[in-house]
C-alpha cells in the first residue's frame, strides 16, 4: 500500500508540473481584466468573483494572481520606511495599496478559499546599486511558494507585488505596469533577485548564501521575463580598465527574438546611451564594450528597449 501511494503522489506532483509547461494564460488574464477593481464588494464576494469560473488549480491559482497584481497598488512609502502594518488582507482590500506581505497575505487568503495549499517567505531583494555587496539583516520583501505536489519540483514562486509593477532606484515612485512573469518564473533566475529568511524556501539552483547574492547584479523583470539562465559578469560591482574590452554573455530562454542591445552609463546629467553590436544564438546573447571614460556609475543593459540588468560599473 506505501509503495501505491508513493506511486499516485509521484503521478500527482508529475501532472501538477506538466501543466505549467507551455501554458497559455492570455485568456484568464483578459477575464481578469475584465472584472475591474470591484470597489466596494466584500472580501468573500471578490475571491468568489475571480476563482469561481475556473475549475483547473493553476487557472484559479492565475486568476488571484492577476487580480491582486491589477488592482492592488505596491506602497512605495511604506515599503521605503520598512512599515508593514497594514499587511492584513481586510487592509489590503480596503486601501488597495500594500508592501509585498500585504500581497502575499491576500494571495494566500485567497489560495487557503480555493483548497490551494501555498506559504509566504520573507526575505531579501536589492533595489539599487547600493546594495550590491551589501548584507541587509532585516529582510524587506515576501512572496509566495504555492505546492501543487509532494516534491519540491512541484513548488513554484509567485510574486504578486512585483507582478503588479516596478520601483525606481531610489525607492520613490512606483510605476504600476502588469506583467505575468513572476507566476511561476524559472526558479534560477527568480533566486537571484531573491533570498529567503530560510534557505529550506529557496527552490532550484542559486547563489549558495547570502553574500554570494548581495554580490550579484541587479536582475530586472525583462531577465525574468526572458527566463535568464546565466549571466556574465556575474559580479554586480563590474570593475574594468578603459583601454580594455569587457564581454557580456546572457543564456536566455530563446522564446524572444533580441532585436536591440543598448548600454546606459552613468546618471541624471551624466546619463549615456549607447546602441552595442551583439551577437543572439542558440538563446545566447553576446557582445562587448570598451568603456571611454573613468569613474564609478551605474550600468544597465537594455535588451529589446527595456532594463535588463543592471551593475556598479568600477573603471580605472
Amino acid at each position: 500500500m506505501k509503495k501505491i501511494l508513493l506511486l499516485v503522489l509521484t503521478l500527482v506532483s508529475l501532472n501538477g508540473f506538466a501543466q505549467t509547461e507551455g501554458r497559455d494564460f492570455k485568456a484568464i488574464d483578459e477575464y481578469i481584466k475584465g472584472l475591474g477593481a470591484m470597489e466596494g464588494m466584500s472580501t468573500a464576494t471578490i475571491n468568489n468573483v475571480v476563482i469561481n469560473h475556473f475549475d483547473d488549480k493553476i487557472d484559479k491559482l492565475r486568476a488571484i494572481y492577476t487580480w491582486i497584481a491589477l488592482n492592488i497598488t505596491y506602497d512605495i512609502k511604506a515599503a521605503r520606511t520598512g512599515n508593514t502594518q497594514k499587511s492584513k488582507s481586510a487592509d489590503v482590500l480596503a486601501t488597495r495599496r500594500a508592501v509585498g506581505l500585504g500581497f502575499a497575505n491576500l494571495f494566500q487568503d485567497m489560495c487557503s478559499s480555493a483548497n490551494i495549499r501555498c506559504l509566504t517567505v520573507d526575505g531579501f531583494v536589492k533595489n539599487n546599486i547600493n546594495d550590491i555587496g551589501d548584507r541587509a539583516t532585516d529582510p524587506n520583501h515576501t512572496w509566495i511558494v504555492v505546492q501543487l505536489g509532494q516534491s519540491p519540483d512541484t513548488w513554484y514562486y509567485v510574486d504578486p507585488a512585483w507582478g503588479s509593477g516596478y520601483p525606481d532606484a531610489d525607492m520613490k515612485t512606483f510605476t504600476k505596469s502588469f506583467s505575468g512573469a513572476y507566476f511561476f518564473p524559472d526558479k534560477g533566475v527568480f533566486n537571484m533577485q531573491h533570498f529567503p529568511v530560510n534557505e529550506a524556501w529557496k527552490l532550484g539552483p542559486g547563489p549558495r548564501g547570502k553574500k554570494d547574492f548581495y554580490s550579484l547584479p541587479l536582475i530586472k523583470v525583462s531577465a525574468i521575463e526572458n527566463g535568464m539562465k546565466k549571466c556574465e559578469p556575474n559580479d554586480g560591482r563590474l570593475k574594468a580598465r578603459v583601454t580594455k574590452q569587457v564581454f557580456f554573455t546572457y543564456v536566455l530562454n530563446g522564446k524572444e527574438e533580441v532585436t536591440k542591445v543598448s548600454l546606459v552609463i552613468g546618471e541624471k546629467k551624466k546619463l549615456k546611451q549607447k546602441d552595442v553590436d551583439f551577437v543572439y544564438t542558440g538563446g545566447t546573447l553576446n557582445f562587448s564594450y570598451k568603456f571611454e571614460e573613468e569613474g564609478n556609475f551605474p550600468l544597465t543593459v537594455l535588451v529589446n528597449g527595456r532594463e535588463f540588468i543592471t551593475y556598479s560599473a568600477e573603471i580605472e
